[in-house]
C-alpha cells in the first residue's frame, strides 16, 4: 500500500499562512485515495442508513406511515410527506427536500403525531362552527382535540408528583416551573391541582435515559430529538430526558417549564396542535415575553373541562414567569455562602465564562455572576445588572479583550460593549452590523491573532476589534481547531498561554503552538480556578 506523510512545523491559526499546507495535504489524500482505488475500494461495515430510510422511520415512529408494514411505496411515502409538511407550515412538495430533512431533526415532543392532514383541517374547522364536519357531506362528527373519546380525567380535582429532577437544576426552581406549569391550565378551565410528595398521585413527572421499560419507540434519543413524552389518561405520566441541557433562566439549551407545561397537557388528554404558536405544537417553542397558552389551547383544554368557575381565562406571560424565577433566584443567592457549598453552576453548567486582565475568572448562569481569583476563592452572586446595567435578564457568550479593556457581551442577534464607566456609545449593535452570527456558542479573546474569536455550529468569525469589522477569510471550518468538540459553550484565554474549552462538565486544552487539543478532563474536579473547589457533584436521581 502507498503512503503519503507530510511533516510541517509550528501553524498559526491563518489562512495565508496554511494554505501551501492545506495544498500539500490535499495532495497526499487524492495521492492514497488514487492507490485505494486501484487496489480496490473498502467496504463500510455499518454504512449509515440513506437519507431516505432515515425519514421514513421518522414517518412511522410519529404516526404517519403504518409501522406493521415497512415496505411502503412511493404513494404512501409521499402522502405521509405532504402530511407532515402541511402540520410543520412546509411547503407541501411531498419531496424530502432540505426543509423537511431540517424540520425532522429538530427538538420535540416523541407523542405521535397521529391524525393526517384532512383531520387537522376537520378539528380547526370545528372550532369555528361548533363541530366537525366530513368533507363534502353535511354530517356532523363528533371530534375534539384529544387523542380518543373518553381519554379524559373524570374528576376536576387532581394530584401531581415530581419523582426526580436535574441534579443541575435547584429543586426549587424545579418546583416552580412545575406549580406554574400546571396553573395554566388551570386558569384557562375549571381543573385544579395540588401536590404531593408521597404516596399515589394521578400525574407523575419524572427524568429518565435511555431505555426505561416504556414500550417500543419510546427510549430517549440524547440531546436532541424527542425531548419528553407522556401519557393520555388515566396513565398520567410525563417521562422527560436526563441527557437533555435543561435550562430555567438561560437561553443555551432546553427550557423545562415549557416542556413540563406541554407534557402536562398531553396528560390531560390534549393531542398535539396543527397551529404554529400553540403550546401544544409537537416542536420545541421558545419562552418568550407573549402568554404562553395560545386560543388553540385553552379551546381544546375547555373542550375537555370546560371553563374557570370564575368564567374568566387568566393568562400568564412568559416574562411573568421569568421575573418570578429571576425573583426566587435572587433570594436563594442571598442565603449562599463562598465557605459553605460549591457555587449551583458547579453542577453541571454555567451559560458563560471569561477572565479579566487580573486573571479573575467570571462565570455567568441565568441572572447572576461569581467572580472566582486565580486561587479558586469564590465570591457571592450577583445580579448582572449591578455590574452591567442594561444587559438583559440572561446571556449566551461573554468575551473580555485584552486590547481594549472592554467586556463583549452576546444575546440572540446582539452584541453590548462595556467599559468601566458604562456601556459604550452606540451599543448594543445588532450582530450583522458586526458580520457576526446570532445566538452564538461562545465568544473568547485570542491573543494570537489578537482579535475576538466567535463559535457558532461548524464555524469560527473573527472579529477585528479596532475596525469592529470581520476579519477577511473568515468564517472558517472549526476544523482549524483540531480536537475541540462541537456545541462547546465557553472559552477562556489563560495566563499560563493555552486556551481551555468547556462543554456541559468537560474542558479541552488548547495549545497554540501545536494547533491542537493537547489534554482534557473534568473542570469542576480539575480546574481550582473555575472556584468548584475540586468538590464533584452527582445528580439528583432516584431512580
Amino acid at each position: 500500500m502507498r503512503t503519503c506523510v507530510v511533516v510541517v512545523g509550528k501553524m498559526n491559526i491563518l489562512p495565508e499562512k496554511s494554505l501551501w499546507i492545506f495544498v500539500l495535504q490535499l495532495s497526499c489524500v487524492l495521492l492514497t485515495l488514487k492507490a485505494t482505488v486501484t487496489v480496490g475500494s473498502p467496504v463500510l461495515l455499518n454504512p449509515p442508513p440513506p437519507p431516505e430510510t432515515s425519514a421514513e422511520n421518522f414517518l412511522e415512529k410519529y404516526g404517519y406511515l403504518e409501522e406493521e408494514n415497512h415496505q411502503h411505496n412511493d404513494t404512501e411515502v409521499n402522502t405521509a410527506l405532504r402530511e407532515f409538511q402541511w402540520l410543520t407550515h412546509l411547503p407541501v412538495t411531498g419531496r424530502l427536500d432540505s426543509a423537511t430533512r431540517h424540520q425532522m431533526a429538530a427538538p420535540r415532543c416523541g407523542v405521535r403525531d397521529d391524525r393526517g392532514q384532512q383531520a387537522w383541517a376537520q378539528k380547526v374547522n370545528g372550532i369555528f362552527h361548533g363541530g366537525l364536519t366530513k368533507p363534502n357531506s353535511g354530517q356532523r362528527l363528533r371530534r375534539k382535540r384529544h387523542s380518543q373519546l373518553g381519554e379524559r380525567w373524570h374528576k376536576r380535582h387532581l394530584t401531581y408528583q415530581v419523582v426526580n429532577w436535574p441534579g443541575h437544576l435547584p429543586r426549587g426552581q424545579v418546583a416552580l416551573a412545575v406549580r406554574t406549569a400546571f396553573q395554566l391550565w388551570s386558569n384557562a378551565s375549571a381543573l385544579a391541582f395540588r401536590e404531593v410528595t408521597q404516596g399515589s398521585a394521578d400525574i407523575r413527572l419524572a427524568f429518565y435515559e435511555g431505555e426505561h421499560n416504556d414500550g417500543m419507540g419510546n427510549a430517549f434519543d440524547g440531546p436532541g430529538g424527542a425531548l419528553a413524552h407522556a401519557f393520555f389518561p388515566c396513565r398520567g405520566e410525563a417521562h422527560f430526558d436526563m441527557a437533555e441541557r435543561w435550562t430555567l433562566n438561560g437561553y443555551k439549551g432546553h427550557n423545562l417549564f415549557m416542556v413540563i407545561a406541554h407534557e402536562v397537557g398531553h396528560t390531560l388528554g390534549l393531542e398535539h396542535s396543527p397551529v404554529r404558536h400553540a403550546l401544544m405544537s409537537p416542536y420545541y417553542k421558545k419562552l418568550g415575553k407573549a402568554t404562553v397558552l395560545s386560543w388553540d389551547d385553552i379551546t381544546a383544554v375547555q373542550q375537555l373541562y370546560g371553563k374557570p368557575e370564575s368564567g374568566q381565562v387568566i393568562q400568564l406571560p412568559g416574562q411573568v414567569f421569568s421575573s418570578a424565577l429571576r425573583d426566587w433566584e435572587l433570594s436563594e443567592s442571598g442565603t449562599w455562602k463562598p465557605d459553605s457549598t460549591p457555587p449551583p453552576y458547579c453542577r453541571g453548567f454555567f451559560d458563560a465564562l471569561t477572565m479579566d486582565q487580573d486573571g479573575t475568572s467570571l462565570v455567568f448562569r441565568g441572572g447572576l455572576f461569581w467572580t472566582v481569583s486565580p486561587a479558586g476563592n469564590t465570591s457571592s452572586p450577583l445580579p448582572l445588572q449591578n455590574r452591567w446595567p442594561g444587559l438583559p435578564l440572561a446571556i449566551e457568550a461573554a468575551a473580555y479583550s485584552e486590547m481594549d479593556n472592554k467586556f463583549y457581551f452576546f444575546k440572540g442577534r446582539r452584541v453590548w460593549r462595556y467599559s468601566s464607566s458604562g456601556v459604550d456609545p452606540g451599543f448594543p449593535l445588532r450582530s450583522s452590523e458586526l458580520g457576526l452570527p446570532g445566538h452564538p456558542d461562545q465568544a473568547f479573546y485570542y491573543p494570537r491573532l489578537g482579535h475576538l474569536v466567535v463559535f457558532k455550529g461548524q464555524l469560527y468569525f473573527v472579529l477585528n476589534l479596532g475596525t469592529l469589522r470581520p476579519e477577511p477569510y473568515y468564517p472558517r471550518s472549526l476544523d482549524d481547531w483540531r480536537g475541540v468538540p462541537r456545541g462547546t459553550n465557553g472559552a477562556v484565554s489563560h495566563p499560563d498561554g493555552q486556551v481551555y474549552f468547556f462543554k456541559e462538565r468537560h474542558y479541552w486544552r488548547f495549545d497554540p503552538e501545536k494547533v491542537q487539543v493537547t489534554g482534557e478532563g473534568m473542570w469542576d474536579t480539575e480546574l481550582e480556578w473555575t472556584g468548584c473547589l475540586g468538590t464533584h457533584h452527582r445528580g439528583n436521581n432516584i431512580l
